[in-house]
């Protein structure tokens, strides 16, 4: 019995170094300054909408208007992110970045008109949508070849994991349900941002802008926004990226409205996506290794999107139990497709840049991310949610589509490039 208690602490203690104390001092500061902005994020999905409606006193159409707004905003901050990495160095921009989304956070606490909300909503996703830029050209610059994408991956899993206290924390102001209780809720979120940019300070940037490169190399640097493989790689990836508000807006909307399954399942099924990317997300990425890999797991994730919203749309139809399983069953094929679809999404990134002009090329990727989740909602709504199986059919589609087309373009790249 104490040899099995010790073998448990020692899994349990390597589990911890491995994770959550990597002995990379790069990774190490990504751990610790992911898992504090995932804690204020997960507080902040939780009681951000009620705190703008019940405390801030902002209609639901205002609060809408301002994050579509923010949303454009964040797809020319991802891009010009990466020309600032480029010019100043990726940690300085994630150090600015993350401070300034903490301080936009805060000041939601002060704003009571509805033009002072879009510019503190603008600030806040924009900044948001730099660090995320950022974040990615600081690993592409500090890791080589599948450490990377494995880097990526443990960031992820942290970043789900910790939503998911964060959210277990924001429970106790929903039970209060007071107004204090709202505010201390988004003063903590911005607190945990502020001392998620903390452990950043202590790591030295990996590439000093403008002391090494010199005239010669700079003419030597790809621009990504002439690499037409790239562009439309990223392309792919933005109707791809739409599955993240097919799951949090789509899925809610489709259980609320047009099944007999109570509202409660939806936090359940959120609940299963969570722990799925958390438990799976390295296991996806070591096996989307190299360029041919990953086209295979962004096409499998395409494929079961499509399965995906053939589920969702089953479940309207049946008893309640049958359609219950059947979102379950829905959700899982999501999961595993959202797993790995970001594992290539990070590899194709990755390989197909121009290792001299990293944070360009990670600008770009990135931008493919914002645009997806801009144009997410209004194309989920559209689709699905008013046209019920025709419009799960169409998002079936599309993401098969955009799967197997990207499989198609990065195997003929690897073939034009052999040749």
């Amino acid at each position: 019995m104490v040899l099995l208690t010790n073998r448990s602490e020692s899994r349990a203690a390597g589990w911890v170094r491995r994770y959550l104390r990597p002995d990379d001092p790069v990774a190490r500061a990504l751990t610790w300054a992911t898992m504090s902005s995932s804690l204020s994020r997960g507080v902040f999905f939780s009681v951000s909408v009620l705190f703008f409606t019940r405390v801030a006193g902002f209609t639901a159409t205002t609060v809408g208007f301002g994050l579509t707004v923010a949303g454009a905003v964040a797809v020319v901050a991802a891009l010009g992110a990466g020309y600032l990495a480029r010019r100043f160095g990726a940690r300085r921009v994630l150090l600015a970045t993350t401070a300034g989304q903490g301080l936009a956070l805060v000041a939601y606490l002060v704003v009571r008109t509805p033009t002072a909300f879009v510019l503190v909503a603008c600030a806040a996703v924009g900044q948001q949508a730099m660090q995320r830029t950022a974040l990615t050209t600081m690993i592409a610059e500090s890791f080589v070849g599948p450490d990377r994408v494995e880097v990526r991956a443990r960031l992820r899993a942290i970043t789900n994991a910790f939503i998911g206290v964060g959210t277990a924390l924001a429970a106790i102001a929903l039970a209060i349900d007071t107004k204090s209780a709202y505010l201390l809720a988004m003063l903590v979120t911005g607190a945990l941002l502020l001392v998620s940019a903390l452990p950043l300070r202590r790591v030295k940037g990996t590439a000093e802008p403008g002391v090494a490169d010199g005239p010669r190399m700079a003419e030597r640097r790809r621009s990504p926004l002439r690499d037409r493989t790239y562009l439309i790689v990223t392309g792919l990836y933005a109707l791809i990226a739409m599955q993240f508000s097919l799951l949090t807006v789509g899925v809610p909307l489709w259980v609320a409205g047009s099944t007999r399954v109570p509202t409660v399942t939806v936090a359940a099924l959120l609940a299963l996506n969570t722990a799925i990317v958390s438990l799976l997300q390295i296991w996806a990425a070591r096996g989307a290794r190299d360029l041919h890999s990953a086209g295979r797991a962004v096409a499998g994730a395409g494929a079961l999107l499509a399965l995906a919203c053939g589920l969702y749309a089953a479940a309207a139809h049946g008893a309640v139990a049958a359609a219950v399983t059947v979102l379950t069953l829905a959700t899982v094929a999501h999961s595993l497709a959202e797993i790995l679809s970001e594992a290539g999404s990070w590899t194709l990134a990755f390989e197909l840049a121009d290792p001299a002009n990293a944070g360009a090329y990670q600008g770009v990727s990135q931008t493919g991310a914002a645009l997806g989740s801009m144009l997410a909602p209004l194309v989920v709504t559209a689709t699905a949610i008013e046209h019920g199986l025709a419009g799960w059919a169409v998002l079936g589609v599309l993401f098969l589509v955009a799967g197997s087309s990207t499989m198609a373009l990065v195997h003929r790249q690897v073939r034009r490039v052999a040749a």
